[in-house]
């Protein structure tokens, strides 16, 4: 027992006292910002596109990505514990889990119309060797582009800012934005939408400056210098009484008649702006219903299916490309989309899909119980792919059939 409290007290740690603070050691550079977030260029950060964007990112980093291997016929076989699948599931970076770095990805891409997946750590020099696997990863802008290779801005961990590199378009997964000529094309609807928001921005920034926006009528005509001069200074005073008032009150002649100006000229505006947004969720397959959480089970189907499918393909499609060599490929590895197909389906109906799956031998009753997040059973029929409602036929053992001499010695 002493032994044990001896053992503990002395590999104990503790963070307020073991910090390592007395060692005054340099930490690199620092930031009270989180460095290696993803910013979005000036237009699309002040407009509402952002939360489009960062709807349909987090929508696409919840479907799972895995390093595979297939078997003859193509299909899934089994999960490769590799360095690559970790950083596809778990962790790619060291600030990163593999949600945040997916999301990431697709805010980038959304927002540049390509990106840039850099592998910062293998085990192996990539530009040496094919044969390595990947221990980091991180999301890089391009900046440059050339025959063979891409110069790219990247964060580097060590440092603790971007740096810019020049890499080998061979080991750099390339992802091309599949909505580039909705998004990112200067005469795109999206870029139309967001300069029509700009310009709205700034009428109701200029409206609520502070201004009055009024005209004074004057009881004299203003056609000589002198007589402008005179408007001025009556103007001028008008401003002065405004500006001392406590209340804002200023008073005028009872020949002096004030015209409010502040109300804005009508405009088409906010019905082309209606207009754009509409076309571009018909565009990119999105209702309003899936962004207040009311669609039903086919609007998902279809957002699935037209948004969510065509982004997350090209990523994992690039990365099978560049990741995964000629070799790998012969050897059935791959990387694969697994999407719940469980999520939408309300509490009501689960019990008849369930049974369905069964009795139909699609499902095992373990595997049902994870995907409702109950532990698996302990019964050895809950593994097994079989109908549970039908009866297992006992194997009862063959009558023997009795000889004539046999049944002489029985009679006697």
């Amino acid at each position: 027992m002493e032994e044990t409290i001896r053992n503990r007290l002395k590999h104990a740690w503790n963070a307020f006292i073991n910090n390592g603070n007395k060692d005054y050691r340099h930490y690199g550079y620092g930031s009270s910002t989180k460095p290696d977030r993803m910013r979005f260029t000036v237009d699309n950060e002040q407009s509402i596109v952002s939360a489009l964007y960062n709807r349909i990112a987090m929508d696409v980093a919840s479907i799972e990505i895995k390093h595979v291997r297939l078997d003859h016929d193509g299909r899934y076989l089994e999960t490769i514990p590799s360095n690559l699948n970790e950083c596809l599931t778990l962790s790619p970076n060291l600030d990163q889990t593999g949600r945040a770095f997916m999301q990431d990805v697709v805010m980038s891409l959304f927002d540049d119309g390509v990106v840039a997946i850099v592998p910062t750590e293998a085990t192996l020099n990539p530009n040496v060797s094919g044969s390595y696997d990947i221990l980091s990863m991180r999301v890089g802008e391009i900046l440059e582009w050339y025959p063979e290779d891409v110069r790219v801005r990247v964060y580097n961990e060590r440092t603790g800012q971007k740096e810019e590199l020049t890499l080998s378009k061979k080991i750099v997964a390339i992802v091309e934005n599949p909505f580039y000529a909705v998004m990112n094309e200067p005469n795109g609807v999206l870029q139309r939408l967001i300069r029509k928001l700009n310009i709205l921005d700034a009428i109701d920034e200029q409206s609520g400056s502070g201004k009055l926006d009024m005209i004074i009528q004057l009881p004299y005509t203003i056609k000589t210098e002198a007589m402008q001069k005179k408007a001025d200074a009556r103007r001028e005073k008008i401003e002065e009484q405004l500006k001392t008032s406590k209340y804002g009150i200023a008073y005028a002649d009872g020949t002096e008649k004030v015209v409010q100006l502040n109300r804005p000229a009508e405009n088409n505006l906010m019905e082309q702006i209606k207009y754009l947004t509409s076309m571009l969720h018909s565009q990119l397959g999105i209702t309003d219903k899936v962004f207040d959480g009311t669609a039903d089970e086919q609007t998902m189907l279809n957002y699935n299916n037209r948004s969510l499918e065509p982004v997350i393909s090209a990523i994992v499609d690039s990365e099978k490309r560049t990741f995964l060599t000629k070799t790998a490929r012969t050897q059935k590895q791959s990387i694969m989309i697994f999407r719940n197909p469980f999520k939408l389906v309300p509490v009501n109906d689960l019990a008849d899909i369930a049974d369905k799956f069964t009795r139909n031998e699609i499902l095992s009753s373990n595997e049902l119980r994870a995907i409702v997040g109950y532990k698996p059973a302990k019964d050895e029929g809950a593994d097994e792919l079989r109908n549970k409602n039908l009866n297992i036929k006992e194997e009862r053992p063959t009558p023997k059939v009795k000889t004539n001499k046999e049944e002489e010695n029985n009679e006697v």
